[in-house]
Order: C-alpha cells, then sequence, then structure tokens
C-alpha cells in the first residue's frame, strides 16, 4: 500500500521540485524540539572532540615520558639522581609511581636506621609492605587521572544514538501530522518532516561513532600504561628488597 500511495504521489502533474537544502537551511527549519536535539547533538559532538584531541595528547605523552624515565632508571645506578630527574617527568605515571615508592623506601630505611639506634626499642615497619602500599596507592591515582572525561566519551557513545532517534520519531510524528491537516497526498506535505528525522539520525550518529572509536582507543592505551607500571613496580619492589630492606 505504501508504494502504490507514493507511485500515485510521484505521478501528480502538480508535483514540483523545491531547491536542493543544506544542512543548515534543514536546522534553522526544524521544529523547535527537534532543533533542540540537533542542537544537544552538537554540543555532545563538539565536547567529545575537545576531550579526543586532549587525552590524545596527554596519553602519547604519557607514554613518550614513561619510556624514557625506564631508560634513565635502567641506565643510572643512582636511586637519588634517578628521583631528581622524575621530577622533571611530571606527566610519566611510570615516574610517579617511582617517586612513590622511593619516598616511602627512604622514610623506611631512615626509619629503621633510628630505631636501630634507640636502645630498648624495636618496631616493625612493614619494610617491603608499606613500599608496595605507597606504589599501589600511586598507580590507582595515576590510572584515575588517566581515565579522566573518559565517562563523557562513554556516555556520548551510547546515548546519541537514542537522543537523535527521539529526534527522528518526533520528526515523522509532525511529518504524518501536517499530512492529515492539509488533506494532501503530495509528498511536500511531508518532505520536511522527513528531512529533519533523517538529520536528527546523522547527527545522532557523527556524535557517536567517534566517540565509541575513541573510548575504545584510549581504554587500550591506559591498559597498557597500567601493566608498564605494575611491571615497573615488580622490578623496583625487587631491587629494594635485595638491596636495602634485607
Amino acid at each position: 500500500m505504501l508504494s502504490i500511495w507514493l507511485l500515485q504521489v510521484l505521478a501528480q502533474p502538480e508535483l514540483t521540485l523545491t531547491p536542493q537544502q543544506g544542512i543548515l537551511d534543514l536546522v534553522r527549519g526544524s521544529g523547535p524540539l527537534v532543533q533542540v536535539v540537533l542542537y544537544v547533538l552538537i554540543l555532545f559532538s563538539v565536547v567529545s572532540w575537545g576531550i579526543i584531541f586532549y587525552k590524545f595528547r596527554q596519553v602519547r605523552t604519557a607514554k613518550n615520558e614513561s619510556e624514557r624515565f625506564i631508560e634513565i632508571f635502567w641506565d643510572s645506578r643512582n636511586l637519588s639522581s634517578i628521583h631528581d630527574a622524575s621530577r622533571e617527568l611530571k606527566l610519566s605515571p611510570v615516574a610517579q609511581v617511582f617517586r612513590a615508592g622511593y619516598e616511602e623506601l627512604v622514610r623506611v630505611s631512615r626509619s629503621k636506621k633510628e630505631s636501630a639506634q634507640s636502645e630498648g626499642f624495636n618496631t616493625d615497619l612493614g619494610g617491603v609492605d608499606n613500599v608496595t602500599r605507597a606504589m599501589k596507592r600511586a598507580t590507582s591515582v595515576e590510572i584515575t587521572k588517566l581515565e579522566k572525561s573518559l565517562t563523557f566519551l562513554a556516555t556520548t557513545a551510547s546515548t546519541t544514538p537514542f537522543i537523535g532517534l527521539f529526534g527522528t520519531v518526533w520528526g515523522i510524528m509532525n511529518a504524518f501530522r501536517g499530512l492529515s491537516v492539509t488533506h494532501s497526498s503530495s509528498i511536500q506535505a511531508v518532505a520536511p518532516g522527513i528531512a529533519e528525522a533523517l538529520i536528527a539520525t546523522a547527527m545522532g550518529l557523527a556524535a557517536a561513532i567517534p566517540a565509541v572509536m575513541a573510548y575504545n582507543h584510549f581504554v587500550q592505551r591506559i591498559r597498557v600504561l597500567a601493566a608498564d607500571m605494575d611491571n615497573f613496580s615488580h622490578e623496583f619492589l625487587n631491587i629494594a628488597e635485595r638491596h636495602f630492606l634485607k
């Protein structure tokens, strides 16, 4: 039945073609509610792209500085000089984990020396367990920093298609309501509403697709950085236990 109706509409002699409209014309010609939907989707898209560029720079810098710090760590034999180098690599999560472990190691070593020099005073200072907890805490803090704002990308990826679908449904409703009011079977009566529906769907997908791709990419990169932090923690704890916490 729908195909027969379309053939009848197209066969009408009074059917005239309208000039082709651009996307901005479609947005301006949309109803108030559809315009709100479109502007919300544009806002989601703009913020998402801002987060994508920021996170790309952050993750890339974290990776490069971490690789540089690991080279410094294995090339140098002096923990104090490595600690000084870690202060300059503030965006390296591995360097920050080292700083937390090194500073706790210094505190534990100093406390043990003071305890050994005190007569009749001996306290179990935890040793390697204290350093382990400090490095785990630093790892958690660094992962939280790297994951910041990813929630918005996930929200954009999951909600904007449905927001666009809402605009689509509303546009189709307006199209059929306009068709019933005009009592006309001409395609011009339903074309504006269908255009609104299509532009809302397109905007929803345009906002969601980059967001979900970027989210998956950053999650994978952060997982790699988290593994680097864990591996480095194990290596540093082995060195500390062999040479400083006997």
